[in-house]
């Protein structure tokens, strides 16, 4: 039979066995395969989730060219689907696998700062984070169309390597729609593609009081702390005419100052423990995200008292020590 220029028709039930058997030989090669399942008619149940859907569909560039994509992400048509740090990777059936690339810009320092702010004080813990239970004021400034936490069309960039011309086809439609559906089990993941860190939005009125008792001065890292961090001792400056002495000689008579979480000091006792980020974040009870914010910022860090107890206390291990508390808590 000729069908001329068009392929001729294949069963659902038949394409989505060949992805299946496709999706398989991934998953046998290493490949993690996140699949996205969606149970009824409602993408999405919970606050991010919903609010993700939303915003894309505010925009005249998507409103369009988005449902295209519900029939799709409700078949369970995206095999797979991976958020990283502003990156949305995802395979996608239909005729065949296709492949989806999202690259997303991060949030701009500015607006970050600006959230924060506006949303001090007023979210009293990580669970009411993650599950959306906000203030209508806290909830109208993290889904601001213009000045929230979610992307604008000119921040978002599309591929598909799919034949269709559209900048958006059904299969990255059905992709960012199954961004509002894994939003429902992993809302951090919004703040992870965003490249800003969710629990500065807990601490945000901690980090105002210590601002203020600070008078925006920063603090040194006392030689106590350098001979702690580095597990050496480390020499004094010489007063005129006097002798110069260790820090350890000192320390038997005078009480060593508590380390102080800085961005410098928590780089130098991470390398220390000869730790990548991921380790060191298991042995501090973080994130990786939150590790890699740390060592990024400057100054001395600002921290929820139960996060600033944790690091003083790591920062009492050995190598030898901390090495074996992370083997403990896999």
């Amino acid at each position: 039979m000729n069908y001329g220029r068009w392929a001729p028709y294949v069963p659902v039930a038949k394409r989505r066995a060949n992805a299946a058997k496709e999706i398989d030989k991934l998953r046998k090669k290493g490949m993690k395969i996140e699949p996205i399942e969606v149970h009824g008619r409602k993408i999405s149940s919970t606050f991010w989730g919903q609010a993700w859907c939303s915003h894309l569909e505010k925009f005249s560039d998507y409103e369009n060219r988005l449902p295209r994509g519900r029939t799709y992400v409700r078949n369970g048509s995206v095999c797979h689907l991976a958020i990283s740090k502003g990156k949305v990777e995802a395979i996608v059936s239909g005729s065949t696998l296709y492949r989806i690339n999202i690259t997303i810009t991060p949030l701009s320092a500015r607006k970050w700062k600006d959230i924060r702010q506006q949303c001090a004080g007023q979210i009293g813990s990580m669970l009411e984070l993650l599950q959306g239970r906000f203030s209508d004021n806290v909830m109208g400034i993290v889904t601001d169309k213009n000045k929230g936490l979610f992307p604008k069309p000119s921040e978002i960039k599309l591929a598909c390597d799919c034949p269709d011309w559209a900048e958006m086809c059904k299969h990255i439609a059905a992709v960012l729609y199954g961004v509002g559906a894994r939003l429902d089990q992993q809302p951090e993941l919004l703040f992870l593609l965003r490249n800003v860190d969710h629990e500065a939005l807990i601490s945000q009125e901690l980090e105002l009081q210590s601002a203020k008792s600070k008078k925006g001065k920063r603090r040194r890292l006392a030689e106590s702390d350098l001979s702690d961090v580095f597990g050496v001792d480390v020499e004094a400056p010489v007063k005129p005419g006097g002798k110069r002495r260790a820090v350890g000689e000192k320390a038997t008579r005078k009480k060593k100052t508590a380390f102080t979480p800085t961005a410098a000091s928590v780089t130098r006792l991470r390398k220390r423990f000869r730790m990548n980020t991921s380790q060191f974040a298991k042995l501090v009870g973080v994130s990786p995200l939150t590790v890699s914010n740390w060592e990024n910022g400057g100054g001395t860090l600002n921290l929820r008292q139960r996060t600033h107890d944790a690091l003083i206390q790591v920062a009492k291990l050995k190598p030898e020590q901390a090495a074996r508390k992370v083997k403990r808590d896999r």
